[in-house]
């Protein structure tokens, strides 16, 4: 049985490609951190809408442009394990990558453009400036005053909880091949609806809603499972003999572990069959208990 072949791959960004939340980030920088990051836990885990909390968290904070751009160099310290292969590889295999955000947008767009993805397939919320603060008339270029004080952001789809799914369907625009979506959030879970599957990743934080509802999870540190899933087992035929091999063969190894479980028996069932006829070897994800694990420890093997 063949696994379907993901041509259009979106990624989260916060806690998927990178470890870390910026505005939880920001708000560190400035002192408020515990206020802002308990908001965002409360987001992130559906127990308050996106909508509710973003301008309350921004309004905590208020930063100036330069501590927004900061969360850039943050992000850049901070990728998730093997983000950058697993991109490479997905292109290299014809996948189109996207990122969707609810994070600010300067600093999303730029991690994406240092992973690999194209500036038109990335969205994130844009803010807007107060650039009429202090000596403003003595800047040659207004745009360069790192000083300048955060004023408003831009409400749409990504500061709602439900609103990735809008965000999806315009960057496909109707093409076709199957999407599929990877992210750690309820904003992530709820944009399934827009495409053919949606995996949860809890290599960096496990959420119990992710844990129960996502049909798939990833539950390694690495992001390189993933390839499995978007790709199929199958594409190993293409990528040995090449710089790509090395991450495939880490994702298998990782499955091997238990990286990858199951909340749908005919998709378990369905990768399992394709797996097994590249990579016959034992593994434990196929008994495991669907939605057991909820420690970021658990997927390793026994000792």
């Amino acid at each position: 049985m063949r696994w379907p072949h993901y041509e259009h791959i979106f990624f989260d960004c916060d806690s998927t490609l990178t470890t870390i939340e910026g505005i939880d980030v920001l708000a560190e920088s400035v002192g408020k951190r515990w206020r802002v990051e308990v908001l965002t836990k409360a987001a992130m885990d559906g127990h308050l809408d996106l909508k509710d909390v973003y301008n309350k968290r921004l309004r905590a904070v208020r930063p100036n442009r330069e501590q927004i751009r900061a969360i850039y160099r943050a992000y850049k310290q901070n990728i998730t394990e093997d983000a950058a292969a697993v991109i490479h590889s997905l292109q290299a295999l014809g996948h189109k990558v996207y990122i969707i955000s609810g994070g600010l947008a300067e600093p999303v767009v730029e991690l994406g453009i240092y992973l690999g993805v194209p500036r038109e397939h990335i969205r994130a919320v844009n803010v807007a400036y107060n650039q009429l603060t202090g000596r403003w008339w003595q800047q040659c270029n207004p745009q360069a005053n790192g000083n300048e004080p955060y004023l408003a952001y831009e409400k749409g789809a990504l500061t709602v909880s439900d609103g990735k799914a809008q965000i999806v369907q315009e960057l496909l625009q109707g093409q076709n091949g199957r999407s599929l979506l990877i992210g750690d959030g309820t904003s992530d879970l709820l944009a399934q609806t827009a495409v053919d599957l949606f995996v949860g990743f809890t290599g960096v934080i496990a959420r119990p809603n992710i844990l129960t509802n996502a049909p798939i999870s990833i539950h390694s540190p690495s992001l390189a499972p993933l390839l499995l899933l978007a790709a199929g087992p199958a594409a190993y035929q293409f990528v040995q003999n090449t710089p790509h091999q090395t991450i495939f063969d880490k994702a298998f190894q990782l499955t091997d572990r238990g990286a990858i479980t199951f909340n749908h028996e005919r998709l378990n069932k369905k990768f399992w069959q394709a797996y097994q006829t590249v990579h016959p070897r034992s593994h434990r994800s196929e008994t495991r208990n669907p939605g057991r694990t909820n420690r970021l420890d658990d997927w390793a093997p026994d000792a």
